[in-house]
């Protein structure tokens, strides 16, 4: 008897073994194709925080979750031929980071879910049908910043300022909304808008120095071409002490003066709780686009000085974060 009881309970031992096998065997990795425009600190940002927050949730890379991550280097073309290559491989979600690789991805597939990040206005974009109900297979985070504070900045360190000059891709629909509700910001300071436009990222150095000598600041938005070779605005501006100001935090650590702005790490975070809930079955169509509601001043006080400018002690004791 004593036999045959060890040998049931060996048995049923075995039957749980092979069971708890064949369910690990059958637990699905999740494959994310991540796209990406272009390399700069930002969009950097947000990708890591996606991935990590990704990871605190239980999707671990190279466990529970495979990611394929890909760069379009700032062409269209290259973008487009990521979101077939994502579509041909069978992802189970595709991540979009900034404007122009959402809308490859949109354009190749209405059916595998896509998150997107770093999107101004997807609603603008053609992403979606509207940001608050967005009725299509693309949900996510915006990165629309505070345009009206940051061109207020101007005025603070510059209370005469007449001019403001602006540079950005006119390619690019996130840039477009940007400068767009930057003309009205500068209207309602005072200013008037000076644009240059620069179609890649060769083309920003000329942009810049053709704004020299007409405009009493410059202003960047979150536009990737610009942003993706800042270094070349900053030369300018520098040389010719006219005041940078930036539309994100990594903009000004890299040598612009001020934003008041988002934090892209955290954005990445919270498009991850929301690629989260899509992975366990929410309908990316009923789930409207959010916003980050927490900005940041950050100031340069070493780009001010090379910069000519004197910031008011004021704005200093606001700051969030100072680059000294």
């Amino acid at each position: 008897m004593c036999i045959l009881m060890r040998l049931r309970v060996l048995f049923f031992l075995t039957c749980l073994i092979l069971l708890a096998t064949a369910v690990a065997g059958t637990a699905k990795t999740v494959n994310i194709g991540i796209a990406q425009i272009a390399e700069h600190p930002a969009l950097d940002a947000a990708r890591q925080g996606f991935v990590d927050r990704l990871a605190e949730l239980g999707y671990q890379e190279g466990q529970q979750v495979v990611y394929d991550v890909r760069n379009a280097q700032g062409d269209m073309a290259t973008a487009q031929t990521i979101a077939r290559k994502f579509v041909a491989d069978g992802v189970d979600m595709i991540l979009a980071i900034a404007t122009p690789t959402a809308q490859a991805a949109a354009n190749v597939t209405n059916k595998i879910p896509i998150l997107i990040t770093a999107v101004t206005d997807p609603e603008a974009a053609g992403l979606v049908k509207s940001n608050a109900s967005p009725g299509t297979n693309v949900t996510g985070t915006s990165d629309l910043n505070p345009v009206a504070e940051q061109i207020a900045l101007v005025k603070t360190l510059n209370p005469q300022a007449r001019r403001l000059g602006v540079v950005y891709n006119a390619g690019e629909t996130n840039s477009v909304v940007q400068v767009d509700l930057a003309r009205q910001a500068a209207r309602s300071e005072g200013m008037t808008l000076v644009e240059a436009t620069a179609s890649n990222t060769s083309e920003v150095l000329q942009a810049a120095q053709s704004l020299v000598g007409r405009v009493d600041a410059i202003y960047v938005p979150t536009d990737n071409t610009v942003v993706s070779a800042l270094e070349s605005v900053i030369m300018v501006t520098e040389r010719a002490k006219i005041p940078l100001i930036a539309g994100e935090a990594d903009s000004v650590r890299r040598g612009a003066i001020a934003t008041l702005g988002i934090d892209y790490y955290r954005l990445g975070r919270q498009t991850a709780d929301m690629a989260v809930q899509v992975l366990k079955g929410s309908d990316p169509a009923t789930m409207p686009i959010q916003y980050q509601q927490e900005l940041r001043l950050i100031i340069n006080l070493q780009a001010a000085e090379r910069m000519g400018v004197k910031i008011p002690q004021s704005l200093i004791d606001k700051a969030d974060d100072i680059v000294r």
